[in-house]
């Protein structure tokens, strides 16, 4: 399975900071699905259910308040002012 760096982090910290198989939220322009080798880009992230596909094929969901997303070189980072953890 293909994957890609990923790093979420918020003000008070990083939330997850690792490789990542898929990820999965709704951007300023509808649902946006993430995977490795993603054209570049940057967009802002609405609120909503954040969902992480890890390299085992198991998945971890989180909510998010909005943010900034960015996608480089299979790096893929998410800027939010939260980000909470459903589990």
């Amino acid at each position: 399975m293909n994957t890609f760096t990923l790093t979420i982090a918020t003000p008070d910290g990083n939330r997850f900071a690792g490789e990542a198989a898929g990820l999965y939220l709704r951007a300023a322009e509808g649902d946006l699905a993430i995977l490795a080798g993603h054209t570049p880009f940057i967009t802002s992230v609405q609120a909503g259910v954040c969902r992480i596909e890890l390299p085992d094929e198991s998945e971890r969901t989180a909510r998010v308040d909005g943010g900034l997303l960015t996608v480089a070189e299979n790096k893929v980072t998410l800027l939010s002012g939260t980000f909470r953890w459903e589990e």
